[in-house]
């Protein structure tokens, strides 16, 4: 991956961005969507997200093999300077180090005073994000049982914090 690039999302990437969200929402439980994505949906989320908060994608030879992004934690003011962070790799591209290159890039633009906290929010089991938060100094705060269902099971949601 002698090309590969961080850089900032653009509205023309969404179909591949839909590409490899699209695959965790039908096939996996980590996504608690459980219909596919349009690329004009992609597009607005992406639009609205970046108003506010950072969106990156991993790029090699034109190819999108991951992105990361934050976005608002909750809705009441008293948030304002907390982020959800989200982190997905194409799943022929785990354990090549994508992850931890956009979860380091995604750090370094959510700095204080703007944010003072992060939050993940990860649909159990799911070592690989688990490892890449607690990678990154996130910490268990809170498990959920038994808060989603899909596929035909219930399941589990676990909240990991970073103060920054």
């Amino acid at each position: 991956m002698h090309s590969a690039k961080i850089r900032s999302v653009r509205l023309e990437d969404a179909g591949k961005i839909c590409e490899i969200y699209n695959n965790y929402v039908v096939n996996t439980t980590i996504s608690f969507e459980e219909e596919p994505v349009e690329n004009e949906e992609m597009a607005r989320r992406i639009e609205a997200i970046t108003l506010h908060y950072p969106w990156i994608v991993y790029e090699s030879e034109g190819a999108i093999l991951g992105y990361a992004y934050a976005g608002r934690w909750k809705d009441r003011s008293a948030y304002r300077f907390v982020a959800e962070t989200t982190i997905y790799v194409n799943e022929n591209h785990h354990g090549k180090g994508i992850g931890s290159k956009l979860m380091e890039a995604l750090l370094s633009r959510l700095e204080p005073p703007r944010f003072h906290a992060l939050m993940a929010v990860i649909a159990l089991p799911n070592e690989k994000s688990v490892a890449i938060h607690e990678k990154f100094g996130f910490k268990k705060a809170a498990h959920f049982s038994e808060v989603g269902y899909k596929h035909g099971r219930w399941i589990d949601v676990g909240y990991w914090e970073k103060m920054l």
